[in-house]
């Protein structure tokens, strides 16, 4: 395994052990409302303060890093992120509570920004496949911390979760030794000649906007279903962890493979047309999911989850492009404000869940994709054929003249 292979896979494994601790909050929250006496609409206020969070504070730790290189955010958002989550089952109040639930999102705002522009710039000319798999180490990660969460409660009781914290310790130990090596490769990416990304596009803002809308979008649908999934099955729940599980399980795993088969089909069909068929797909998926029974649920919820997450690389990649001197803060604004807001939309569907019950709050679910697939329809061209964007290598933020391509 060369250095560059070893740096991205320490990389994704650091990703992944951030994102278990994301995956393990929707888990958790049935029992953090049982615990807490909590309606759904406040039970949904605790994702949202967690993924807020990261979405206000993710951007600026993107702008930051992208004025000078900090890849000791990364051993230290996985060691905050493990944190948080020991100490979430441990909150003496609800304030409390609400408080760590916050700070498990400080962990993710540190890592996220830093990790995305250190795999950009480690993968360099072949950036759509080393995203894919710094972003398959997330997805992993996202689904393996809702079958971990609970299993660790139904075995050892809500304070079981804490063991959540020994994944993110030993990511954290495992990047400190790393650390050196990846400033070096960030700092001589950034010296590397520069190219235009920005031919084709001549309104960056207005396409980055949008991508940010889709993906609020596709973060609403997928947290969504994710964090009232066990309040649909939550009798099985009770008698029949494990079947709650392995559901979620199939739902937030198959992302993994979704982010893997969805770089190459972008750079075969296209960027903008894989956005718009996956959002398409979504709608008849979620509608069978939601009426399935037996062995189907599971083919549907890992055909629906793997759908959903397949364009996640590709969206990243795709603010990237548009503002290539800024890649930290672009890819801050996409997997900190556009995914954390995901969180209001579950919020939001708690409202609806109190009023009038789960089963309706995620049949509204499925208007989300059809909006998202409009959305696409408004992206402005070249993201049409394969190479629609010039890659450029890492390149640094203050002055220079090529200033005016970021605006």
């Amino acid at each position: 395994m060369n250095s560059s292979a070893l740096l991205l896979f320490l990389l994704s494994f650091g990703h992944m052990c951030t994102d278990i601790v994301q995956g393990a909050l929707p888990a958790l929250l049935p029992f953090l409302k049982e615990r807490f006496d909590l309606s759904y609409a406040v039970t949904g206020t605790l994702l949202m303060a967690a993924h807020l969070t990261s979405s206000v504070i993710q951007p600026l730790f993107g702008f930051v890093t992208d004025r000078r290189p900090f890849p000791i955010l990364l051993p230290l958002g996985c060691a905050i992120s493990g944190v948080g989550i020991a100490l979430v089952p441990l909150s003496p109040s609800f304030g409390w509570l609400v408080a760590f639930v916050m700070f498990t999102g400080l962990g993710t705002a540190a890592f996220h920004p830093e990790g995305f522009k250190a795999t950009a710039c480690i993968a360099s000319e072949r950036r759509a496949t080393g995203m894919s798999f710094f972003s398959v180490g997330g997805n992993l990660g996202f689904a393996i911390g809702s079958p971990a969460a609970i299993f660790l409660v139904s075995r050892y009781g809500l304070p079981g979760a804490a063991g959540l914290l020994l994944p993110t310790t030993v990511a954290a130990l495992l990047l400190l030794p790393a650390l050196p090596v990846l400033r070096r490769r960030i700092e001589s990416a950034s010296s590397a000649p520069r190219r235009n990304a920005m031919s084709g596009v001549d309104r960056p803002l207005y396409a980055v906007s949008l991508i940010i809308l889709i993906v609020v979008l596709r973060s609403w649908t997928q947290l969504g279903l994710a964090t009232y999934i066990p309040f649909l099955y939550q009798a099985q729940l009770k008698s029949d962890p494990a079947y709650v599980a392995t559901l979620l399980f199939f739902f937030l795993g198959s992302g993994t493979v979704g982010t893997v088969i969805g770089g190459p089909l972008a750079d075969r069909f296209g960027h903008r047309r894989l956005l718009f068929f996956s959002l398409v797909l979504q709608i008849p998926l979620i509608f069978l999911f939601l009426r399935s029974s037996g062995v189907l649920v599971f083919a549907t919820a890992a055909l629906l989850g793997g759908t959903i997450v397949s364009t996640f690389s590709v969206t990243i990649v795709m603010a990237q492009e548009l503002f290539p001197r800024r890649m930290a803060t672009a890819s801050g604004a996409i997997a900190g404000f556009a995914i954390g807001t995901g969180g209001i939309g579950v919020t939001l569907i708690g409202a609806v869940a109190d009023r009038y019950g789960v089963p309706a709050a995620t049949n509204l679910i499925n208007i989300l994709p059809a909006i998202g697939g409009l959305l696409v329809m408004l992206l402005p061209l070249p993201w049409k054929a394969t190479g629609e964007l010039h890659r450029a290598p890492c390149a640094p933020s203050s002055g220079g003249a090529h200033e005016h391509e970021d605006r």
